[in-house]
């Protein structure tokens, strides 16, 4: 359950998009990266793009606040 005060689905979104990007990383250069490159790019517009950030709560400071929840829990 997500006692932050954002979406699950946003959480679950910025928390993708940090495991994929480490994944990407981590990859060789030969293996993977094209999808993977793919995947954070439709993850950045999901995040980018979720209604969350028209309400009054979808400040500069919410989303470093999202990333850090989402880095944390990428980190598990």
């Amino acid at each position: 359950m997500n006692t932050a005060p954002f979406p699950d689905e946003l959480v679950e979104a910025q928390t993708a998009w940090y495991v994929t990007y480490r994944q990407l990383a981590d990859a060789s250069s030969a293996h993977g990266t094209a999808g993977r490159r793919r995947r954070l790019q439709e993850l950045s517009r999901r995040i980018a793009g979720h209604p969350y950030w028209q309400t009054p709560a979808g400040t500069p400071a919410a989303r470093m606040a999202l990333k850090e929840i989402a880095q944390t829990a990428a980190k598990l």
